[in-house]
Formats: C-alpha cells, sequence, structure tokens
C-alpha cells in the first residue's frame, strides 16, 4: 500500500500563527533547526475531538524550549487553543497532533541567539501505531546498540529533535532485524527507555520501571502510574539492571503513540502479557475517552 509522502498531502496547519494550506507550510534549508538541532516537538492523540492533556502538552513544549536556550512566542494557552483550531479545521475525531517549535534561519552557526522562533502544529489521522493483532500478543523489541546520554551532556529532560537521532537509527536497525522497536540502556547500562516510549515491568503483581531523570519522563508515562496506584498496583521507580528482565512476568511500554502496548520479547528475554498489563491498557483507553472522563 502506497503511502502518501508528509508534503505532499491535503489539508491544513497552523504556521506562526495563521492557518496556511499544508503543501504551503515550509521552511528554508538554511534553518537553524535543521542544521543544529535546535527544535522542540510534541506528540499528542486526541480521541472524539478532544486533545489528551493538551496543556501538560504545551506547558511541555516550552519548558523543552527553554533547555534549549530558546522561548516559544506563545503562551501554554495560546498553544492549547490553537491545537484545537487545527483539529477543528481538519475535522479530525481521533487524530495525531505534533507541534513543533524550531529556530529560523536569519544566521547560519552554533551561536543564533537573534534568530527568529518559529511554532508550527498539524494533525492528522494516525491509528495504533503497533498493528492491532501484533500488540494483542506483544510486540518484540531488539536491545539497542546506543546508549541515552548522560544527563551532564544533553537536555535529557527535554523532547528535543537531536536527542532522537541515535532512536531513528537503533528503531531501523531492530526493524531491520525483524523487531517492531528496540529497548536503549543508559549511560552506565541500565534499562532506559524504547526509542519513543517508556518502559514498565512486572513481577509478583507489582510493577517496576526505571526512574526517569535520564531520559524523558513521559506523560503518558506518568498517566499510567497514576493508573496503576488508583488500582492500588505498587510502583517502584528505580534503576533496572538488563539482566533482572530474566525475572519479570510481564512488560509494556507507553507513549502518545504507543498508547499502552504489551512487551513479548526484549532481546533473549520472554514476557508474557497478563492481567495487569490488560488491565492498565482497558484503563488507559477509559482515561482517554472524553466521554469516559466526563462521567
Amino acid at each position: 500500500m502506497s503511502v502518501i509522502p508528509f508534503d505532499e498531502r491535503e489539508g491544513t496547519i497552523w504556521f506562526d500563527g495563521a492557518m496556511v494550506p499544508w503543501r504551503d507550510a515550509k521552511i528554508h534549508v538554511l534553518s537553524h533547526g535543521l542544521h543544529y538541532g535546535s527544535s522542540v516537538f510534541e506528540g499528542e492523540r486526541a480521541y472524539g475531538g478532544v486533545i489528551f492533556k493538551s496543556l501538560a502538552h504545551a506547558e511541555r513544549l516550552r519548558r523543552s524550549a527553554e533547555l534549549l536556550d530558546f522561548a516559544v512566542p506563545y503562551s501554554a494557552a495560546e498553544i492549547v487553543a490553537a491545537k484545537e483550531a487545527v483539529l477543528k479545521v481538519s475535522g479530525l475525531q481521533d487524530a495525531y497532533l505534533r507541534p513543533v517549535a524550531w529556530r529560523g534561519s536569519e544566521m547560519m552557526g552554533v551561536s543564533a541567539q537573534g534568530n527568529t522562533i518559529h511554532l508550527a502544529i498539524a494533525a492528522w489521522e494516525w491509528p495504533s501505531y503497533f498493528d492491532a493483532a501484533t500488540k494483542m500478543k506483544g510486540i518484540r523489541l531488539d536491545i539497542a546498540d546506543y546508549r541515552r546520554p548522560d544527563p551532564r551532556t544533553a537536555p535529557c529532560a527535554s523532547k528535543a529533535a537531536g536527542l532522537y537521532m541515535i532512536c531513528t537509527i537503533s528503531k531501523h536497525r531492530a526493524e531491520n532485524k525483524g523487531y517492531a522497536d528496540a529497548l536503549m540502556l543508559d549511560f552506565e547500562d541500565n534499562v532506559a527507555e524504547c526509542t519513543g516510549a517508556n518502559v514498565f515491568f512486572i513481577r509478583d503483581g507489582a510493577i517496576h520501571t526505571p526512574t526517569a531523570d535520564r531520559f524523558l519522563n513521559g506523560i503518558t508515562r506518568q498517566t499510567v502510574m497514576d493508573l496503576a496506584r488508583r488500582r492500588g498496583i505498587a510502583v517502584t521507580e528505580r534503576r533496572i539492571r538488563p539482566e533482572e528482565m530474566a525475572d519479570f512476568s510481564e512488560c509494556f511500554i507507553t507513549g502518545s503513540a504507543a498508547e499502552v502496548t504489551p512487551v513479548a520479547e526484549i532481546g533473549p528475554y520472554r514476557f508474557v502479557p497478563g492481567a495487569i498489563t490488560q488491565t492498565l491498557m482497558d484503563d488507559y483507553l477509559a482515561e482517554v475517552q472524553p466521554q469516559a472522563r466526563a462521567a
């Protein structure tokens, strides 16, 4: 099945405060964000015409930019309103949204303090990140060669475009070997996260997940932890060594795109999606549905 390239699609994109025809939402090839990675973004989903945790995502976008030493020229409330406008004009009820902010093209060099900061927001239809049949039986993950960087070497709390370079490489390598994604370790060889999702493990009815101080503390991650605690399920955040994966019975990953996805395999380690994973999948879907939240 052919896929329409993103620059050839129809629709409307919010671009620096104006609605622009999709194909006209362009930047110059000498934009600083393209050459030096001075760009931040968010990945969000709308369910039934309501963007889930839109304000939290808008606030994180602004924090991410601040960590890259620039300020998004719109308040969190203005970003929320812009996202809602994009969703409305798109005519979509269930959609994926991508706000992105970057330094423009006034200066081309490492220092670009005077460059204009741009913001664009697009929305498009995007079903479950993983095939439904595969998702229910658990996906297979490789173990990546690249490590998540030491927080002393990169702004790990920012959803910065440049931090995803090694994620793309790692996911490509995993896919080329027949895996759905890759698990990444941190700079001290502890379990960290996947290329675009956080990871959770279950043992003896309790959840264990890596401490999110060396990678992005996902909004979906925080939501799922809250849902688990509402159920009375113990959640422990700690350093997890790779060899510990042999002792866990269940595993799942979380993210705005991935939602809650069971894992059946990580390298040599095997898991069986079970009751806790299923419960949190169901609870998350109920949480994101606007009619469920209004009840």
